[in-house]
């Protein structure tokens, strides 16, 4: 079967045309194809199928095979996808997902998508949550973007431990879900690092809805304004809150394609 990697900001996954089938156990299917030397090498594995009353729909299986709701990375390369193939020829489109419907512009360059602009829909904020992390008090924002996060606000968030911490907080009982862990500090109000620990996948080098629901957290907390820029170890993100909905503009890059033998 033919597939395609494709990555924004270094947040990469491979691609299945499923407009016309797909193989069975497609969780097991993630689970080996994201294999670095063992498989192609990936955060996960992202399957097109026909839309549920949108475009196209968006299917997403994290590296360790469980089910992701969105990927706000993964979906900018949905909309390369499709377009630079000639599945449409719509530069804008609605791709339905596990979240919910979510609408992309997608922005040419030399004819193929260079860029791509989601609207990621309303974040929801939750109470923050205080607990105790190695003898230290800590206050947790959890955020709702289609996927739930957390969000640890720190003074360098480069100089701490994130893969001894972020499984530890991906599970904590103190947060109602299995979670993504994001460390973030905002530079200034009108910019903002992160780092994400991605339940399923581990350390990832960007995160769509990640980013989201730091800039959700910082404009709670009065540390950004109505748009940002989002440093992440992959690039940069922009975001911008309109009308309450966050929109999320980025890169979108075909890697490489090749054939999976099933």
């Amino acid at each position: 079967m033919q597939f395609t990697k494709m990555e924004g900001l270094g947040n990469d996954y491979i691609y299945l045309n499923g407009l016309e089938g797909l193989p069975e156990d497609l969780p097991g299917l993630a689970v080996r194809l994201s294999r670095p030397h063992f498989g192609v090498g990936a955060d996960g594995l992202i399957c097109i199928r026909p839309g549920r009353g949108g475009d196209f729909s968006m299917e997403m299986y994290n590296a360790d095979g469980s089910r992701g709701a969105m990927c706000g990375n993964g979906i900018r390369c949905v909309g390369k996808y499709v377009y630079d193939k000639g599945l449409t020829r719509k530069t804008c489109l609605t791709i339905d997902t596990d979240a919910g419907p979510r609408t992309l512009t997608l922005f040419l360059a030399g004819g193929a998508v260079d860029r791509v602009e989601v609207d990621m829909g309303v974040a929801v904020l939750s109470p923050p949550v205080c607990l105790e992390l190695d003898g230290e008090p800590v206050c947790i924002f959890p955020v709702s973007t289609g996927n739930p996060h957390a969000v640890l606000f720190c003074s360098d968030p480069a100089a701490v431990d994130l893969a001894r911490l972020g499984p530890r907080l991906e599970v904590h009982p103190a947060l109602s879900e299995r979670s993504n862990i994001e460390l973030a500090r905002a530079l200034s109000p009108k910019e903002l690092e992160v780092r994400v620990w991605e339940r399923g996948s581990g350390i990832t080098l960007a995160c769509g809805t990640g980013a989201c629901a730091v800039f959700a957290a910082a404009r709670s907390q009065g540390l950004c304004g109505p748009a940002a820029q989002v440093r992440l170890p992959g690039g940069v993100l922009s975001l911008e809150e309109r009308g309450g909905h966050i929109f999320l503009t980025g890169p979108a890059r075909t890697v490489f394609e090749g054939e999976i033998a099933l």
